[in-house]
């Protein structure tokens, strides 16, 4: 059976649509403040932020810190996992 996460929070779903049903504490426009979105890449060991390069064992350790090197600015949004 395939895993999904959520590419904001990297919470683990059965299904694609138990995923897109759900609101998502770490949505970029705020907690709660939009629905959960599917991570395309596969699973992984560890993950890449694709901003910084920084590695992470899973998403939802990586989307709980700010990116020093975030397009909005430093610290001005979560790292995200690159494909």
């Amino acid at each position: 059976m395939a895993n999904y996460y959520c590419e904001y929070c990297g919470s683990k779903f059965s299904s694609v649509s138990s995923l897109t049903a759900g609101n998502c504490l770490r949505h970029p426009n705020g907690s709660n403040k939009g629905k959960h979105k599917l991570y395309e890449g596969s699973e992984k060991s560890k993950y890449v932020c694709k901003y910084c390069g920084g590695k992470f064992s899973t998403i939802s350790s990586m989307t709980a810190g700010n990116c020093l090197r975030h397009p909005n600015g430093s610290n001005k949004g979560r790292h995200s996992p690159a494909l």
